[in-house]
């Protein structure tokens, strides 16, 4: 092969990548830690009967920032003013990185949100009370979430895993990516902050989904 074949092979690879990437790139969703709390804990929280109030909305439709905060507190240690998302859920949750595990001093696994069996606990501390968990605290497990049409264009059902490919400054592959699939989703990976700063991603970076180490 010579220099202007060689030359046009890799410009032809480089431009199907580009179209691979503005085809099935997906935005990532930095999750910093938080909590979701049901009626009964807001209630001990912030008082009976008491409404969350929105700061605001996030990219999953329905789902939105409050203005109220916890201190959530273990073992070892605290984080003050961690931010309660809404709506009020069945059960409450404490979304933390592996880090935050750290100072706390709980050991939590890595769980699909909503999965808590055999998850540590902690206390939420509101304005009005105490809660005292006696499970609920996770690492959330990565997740990509689509509507059942982008599901389908890419050959992908709710509950299917797959990797992931970042890039910039930290290129490298997310491993065990869960895909959710609902018609009440909009199309973004939510990551923790260990994550994000792993492989150096912000809100609105984007990333391309790959399959058994094959893109799409």
């Amino acid at each position: 092969m010579d220099k202007e074949e060689l030359i046009k092979l890799v410009t032809k690879r480089v431009i199907e990548k580009i179209k691979d990437y503005d085809t099935h790139k997906v935005p990532i969703g930095v999750s910093n830690r938080h909590v979701h709390v049901s009626r009964q804990d807001l209630d001990i929280l912030y008082g009976k009967d008491y409404e969350l109030t929105k700061k605001g909305d996030l990219k999953q439709p329905g789902q939105f920032a409050c203005n109220e905060t916890v201190t959530i507190r273990g073992p070892k240690g605290e984080f003050e003013r961690v931010r309660i998302l809404g709506p009020v859920r069945k059960q409450s949750q404490v979304e933390v990185s592996k880090t935050d595990s750290f100072r706390l001093g709980i050991r939590p696994l890595i769980k699909e949100s909503g999965d808590l069996e055999g998850t540590p606990g902690l206390d939420l501390i509101g304005p009005k009370g105490t809660v005292s968990l006696s499970s609920g605290a996770i690492v959330a497990l990565r997740h990509i979430h689509m509507t059942p049409a982008q599901a389908d264009a890419w050959g992908l059902k709710d509950k299917d895993m797959v990797e992931v490919e970042a890039f910039g400054e930290r290129r490298g592959v997310f491993g065990d990516v869960l895909v959710r699939v609902s018609d009440q989703f909009s199309l973004e990976m939510h990551v923790d902050v260990d994550e994000a700063n792993a492989f150096s991603l912000s809100n609105g970076d984007y990333v391309i989904i790959r399959k058994s180490g094959k893109d799409y």
